[in-house]
């Protein structure tokens, strides 16, 4: 189950590639209109920030805008800023590695599983950019 934090995220990447537009984007529009709290809001902006998805701009005219065109930006790549692992299980994450204490993953059936599960989450994400957030109504 996708976090509230990853939640708020996607959707104030999907308010600002609707707005098509390279101007700054005030937080407190995003927060407004996607009913999000600003201080949470906030907190993930900068986040996406420090990883080179967004930008911001200080003063009168100032807000976030994508740092990169939201069509090169992969779900994949905000889901593991944001959440982490893709995976559900350590010891089948790729890039958040970690062997389970009490597993032999030659032989255990929830390992195969997983693999499978990450393999086919992870397809999809990687296929999907942050453009393809934005419905049009």
């Amino acid at each position: 189950m996708l976090s509230k934090k990853t939640q708020y995220a996607l959707q104030a990447l999907s308010y600002m590639v609707g707005k098509d537009t390279e101007s700054p984007i005030l937080i407190a529009e995003i927060a407004e209109e996607k009913n999000i709290p600003l201080k949470f809001l906030e907190n993930i902006l900068l986040e996406l920030k420090k990883a080179g998805f967004l930008e911001s701009k200080k003063g009168k005219h100032g807000g976030y805008f994508f740092a990169t065109p939201p069509q090169k930006i992969k779900l994949s790549a905000i889901f593991r800023t944001i959440e982490g692992p893709i995976a559900l299980l350590p010891c089948v994450s790729l890039n958040f590695y970690k062997k389970c204490d009490d597993c032999n993953e030659k032989v255990c059936g929830i390992n195969k599983v997983m693999v499978e599960v990450r393999d086919n989450t992870l397809a999809v994400l990687d296929k999907r950019t942050v453009a393809d957030l934005f419905v049009k109504k």
